[in-house]
């Protein structure tokens, strides 16, 4: 239940920015010793910065320190400028900009080699404000931000300016890295201004000395290669026959329609001619201004330089590094740190996050082995782990806490935080995770009373926990609905509104659905634990815990956990920044991928399709497709693992999130299942976005292991046709085990299931707020669409645990005939399922099928069905 004013968010949203503008959150640097990253790199961080002007204490330097909590803003009017000294000559290669509520509509990115002559990299027109990575082709030393046009009455004002590329050597130059060797142009489609006879584009780079490309008998001619993506290009070099060309330019472009000139000749003499050139671009273009002869322009060959294997990335002669700095957003603390320190690094980032639900900033607290006297509030958009082995190597002796006082004991919007990996001793005797979706507790040992209602005894609308052991009670209490799986609580329970459900937990209370609502089996089924950073030994490394089945209880209960290490060296670690080639590149390579905290706007699918591949987020880093792509694709092969990521649909639609197996998949992964573990999709809220279905599960024997798939219902880009998505989770793959799902408001099924055998323990779902009528909700004679469906061709389904809550704003006379349909057959089973109508404001005729009570009323009393059929 997510409902709130939308005078209330605008507040919040205020209050936000104003508190983050205000509080400076300390950085702890990372203890353990760790390689530099291969890659772009963040060249701005800490360097000298100016301005054209400053307002107030907002200094040009605070958009460069690593800190989303602080910004340079600039005085009210056009023309202002933010600069950076890189201290050398660097490769740009793209520019990140966080902007404050001040942003630049209009503005320039422009390099400069010495502070004086400057180019121009990148305009923009059309700009909306948030977060924007641009990509950005050139060199320079000073990096500068032109505004032209203000979005506002204000300033201009940037929380962060980032610059990623390649640093320059000491003498000033760009290193090239690898020889300049790689022909990126060979072979691949060339086009041009004319052609004469039969001398066409292509045969200039068909790698042959005796075919060549000749133009019409004018200045202006070009001649152009689509080298495929997107590439950083070192050198040219062109084999002119005798027409050649005394001046002329080499471009590039990603996009083929915005050209960048990165060499202009004007005393060309022909014959074999390398110029040395530094920039990146898809496109590549020679454009003739002069020509030498009375002909044309002619040329044999024209090849096109790049390093490496022609990716821009190390060949495999020279592999991209593992391992890597954490970021400027992973916050590490040992025993040794003040507990001052720590105290007022948490204090600070809870400070600018207890009400940023669409935040920018990102924060990952680690604590390494050892105890703490601290207390720690958890704000949005942060994750809190330990870095033992085992949840007790790190003892929490203050509190972890989270509350809702930011939204007056209303805890419905707690979401987007996490607890791992850790024991919390808590003063007082009671720990409190006031908490709704996408807020996971993980392998945390509470040594007291656990309580998962507000302090005001507001509603929350959970959660779920597992691989933990609670010493003392779980109070439930206000919480709609909570799912714990594979636990041990020794106190027991107590408190059950709607929908409590039970897996493979020692002490949980028995089945008693219908009244009080609590399913409880006695095992899980086929399962295997997220993975998790630690440190083992003086070194970072990943713990991969090993696939069980049948057991209950915690898995660390009696020893360490079952499974296997992976040294960090043996992942890509990834930064906001890079591109979607360069980590794909990093794949292919048979590196993992560790996603450090923030935000990722991709304009390539990541593709993983090495078996066992491991990909785990920190501090809820989030992708966003800005290309209309799917944003993380998985191969049809064993045991890929997908832990912690929070994927934001972009502008353009995709047609997935992320699909896991290629349609069609067919292979047995029994043995060694694909598992995504608290995997997290939005569809506006943060802007507006659009997809098709959010999460696809195509390969068999997947294990989902807790997912929070929204179409968003409050914050930007909100509306029945602005943020579009027909599904949130599609299953075609069989075999496929689901646990804790919660799919929310998307437009048409939110859940269809076609594959065989599948099992789904606990579903949450609300239906979407905001059908504008009955009529633009019905499909085939049926009025709504069912929260969850089973495609009729299934012959073997089994459920346990399912609720569906509908309140439909734009008209509350919206008639849903079904919560749930299912096929009617012997081999699909469904237990323990409800239908509740929100204060009235709509209704669901029967809760499956046709069977079950009227869902109305402003009691909002559930509809129950205790079994099907």
């Amino acid at each position: 239940m997510h409902l709130r004013s939308p005078a209330r968010l605008r507040l919040a949203s205020l209050a936000a920015g104003l508190t983050a503008a205000c509080v400076a959150a300390p950085l702890v640097a990372a203890a353990a010793p760790v390689a530099a990253a291969a890659g772009p790199v963040n060249l701005s961080q800490g360097k000298p910065a100016t301005a054209s002007s400053v307002q107030g204490d907002y200094a040009a330097a605070r958009a460069v320190d690593g800190d989303l909590s602080t910004r340079w803003g600039s005085e009210f009017a056009e023309g202002q400028w933010l600069q950076v000294d890189l201290g050398q000559v660097s490769t740009l290669s793209s520019v990140a900009l966080s902007w404050e509520g001040a942003y630049g509509k209009g503005f320039r990115i422009e390099a400069s080699d010495d502070g004086t002559t400057w180019r121009t990299l990148r305009t923009v027109t059309d700009g909306t404000g948030g977060q924007q990575t641009l990509p950005v082709s050139g060199t320079g030393r000073y990096v500068r931000l032109l505004g032209t046009e203000r979005g506002t009455g204000y300033g201009y004002s940037l929380w962060e300016l980032q610059v990623f590329g390649t640093p320059g050597t000491d003498d000033g130059t760009v290193d090239p890295g690898d020889d300049c060797t790689t022909n990126a142009a060979l072979g691949k489609a060339a086009t041009a201004s004319s052609a004469e006879g039969a001398y066409a584009a292509g045969l200039a780079v068909d790698g042959k000395a005796d075919t060549r490309w000749s133009s019409e008998f004018s200045d202006a001619q070009w001649l152009q290669v689509d080298l495929g993506a997107i590439k950083p290009v070192c050198g040219i070099e062109i084999d002119w026959e005798g027409a050649y060309g005394k001046g002329f330019r080499v471009e590039t472009s990603d996009d083929g329609a915005l050209w960048r000139t990165l060499r202009t000749v004007t005393d060309g003499t022909g014959g074999k001619q390398a110029l040395d050139v530094t920039g990146s671009g898809r496109y590549v273009r020679l454009v003739g201004t002069e020509r030498g002869t009375g002909w044309g322009y002619s040329i044999w060959e024209l090849r096109v330089l790049t390093t490496g294997d022609g990716t821009g990335n190390p060949g495999t002669g020279e592999p991209i590094e593992g391992g890597g700095d954490l970021g400027p957003n992973v916050h590490v603390f040992g025993p040794g740190t003040p507990v001052a320190d720590i105290q007022s690094a948490v204090d600070a980032a809870y400070a600018a996050q207890e009400e940023s639900q669409f935040g920018l900033r990102r924060d990952q607290f680690l604590f390494e082995p050892g105890t703490y006297p601290v207390h720690v509030n958890v704000g949005f958009n942060t994750a809190v782990n330990g870095l033992g082995k085992n949840p007790d190597d790190v003892n929490i002796t203050g509190g972890v806490w989270a509350d809702a006082e930011w939204f007056e004991g209303n805890a419905t919007q707690n979401f987007w935080r996490s607890i791992e990996n850790l024991a919390v001793t808590p003063t007082g005797g009671d720990m409190r995770w006031a908490v709704s979706q996408a807020a996971p507790m993980r392998r945390i040992h509470v040594k007291g009373n656990l309580m998962l209602h507000s302090s005001r005894y507001g509603w929350a609308s959970g959660g779920f926990t597992a691989d933990s052991i609670v010493d003392g009670q779980v109070r439930g209490y206000t919480q709609q609905q909570w799912y714990t799986r594979d636990s041990t609580l020794t106190g027991g329970w107590d408190g059950t509104l709607w929908n409590m459900v039970f897996s493979g937990t020692e002490n949980a209370p028995p089945t008693t659905f219908p009244e009080p609502a609590v399913t409880t089996l006695d095992t899980t089924g086929t399962i295997r634990e997220k993975p998790y950073l630690y440190l083992d030994g003086d070194d970072y490394a990943v713990f991969v815990p090993s696939l069980r089945e049948g057991t209950r209880g915690a898995t660390w209960k009696n020893g360490s956990t079952p499974g296997t290490s992976i040294p960090l060296d043996d992942f890509y670690v990834a930064h906001p920044g890079d591109t979607a080639e360069h980590i794909n590149a990093a794949l292919d390579q048979g590196l993992n991928l560790l996603l450090t905290p923030g935000v990722y706007h991709l304009d390539e699918t990541i593709e993983v399709n090495r078996a066992d591949t491991v990909v785990l987020g920190l501090g809820y880093a989030t992708i966003v497709p800005t290309a209309g792509q799917t944003a993380l694709q998985v191969g049809d092969v064993d045991g890929v693992r997908v832990a912690s990521v929070l994927f934001d649909a972009g502008a353009a639609e995709s047609p997935s999130m992320l699909t896991v197996g290629t349609e069609g998949s067919s292979a047995d992964h029994a043995d060694d299942p694909i598992s995504i573990h608290d995997v997290f999709v939005r569809v506006g809220g943060a802007h507006a976005g659009k997809v098709d279905s959010a999460i696809v599960i195509n390969a068999d024997d997947t294990i989902v292991d807790h997912i929070w798939s929204w179409r968003g219902d409050h914050g930007e880009g909100i509306g029945w046709d602005v943020n579009t998505a027909d599904h949130g989770l599609v299953v075609n793959g069989d075999d496929v085990d689901g646990y804790g799902l919660f799919v929310e408001h998307y437009q048409k099924y939110n859940t269809l299931w076609n594959g065989e055998r599948g099992r789904t323990i606990f579903y949450q779902n609300e239906l979407p707020y905001d059908p504008p009528n009955q009529a633009a909700w019905n499909h085939d004679g049926i009025r709504g669409w069912a929260a969850y469906k089973v495609a009729d061709h299934v012959r073997n389904h089994e459920a346990w645990g399912l609720g569906s809550y509908c309140v439909f704003t734009s008209d509350a006379s919206i008639v849903s005939d079904n919560g749930f349909e299912v096929p009617i057959t012997p081999g699909v089973r469904m237990h323990s399922l409800l239908t509740v109508s929100l204060g009235g404001v709509g209704t669901y005729e029967h809760v499956i099928n046709g069977v079950g009570p009227r869902a109305s009323g402003v009691e909002t009393v559930p509809a129950k069905v205790v079994s099907y059929p």
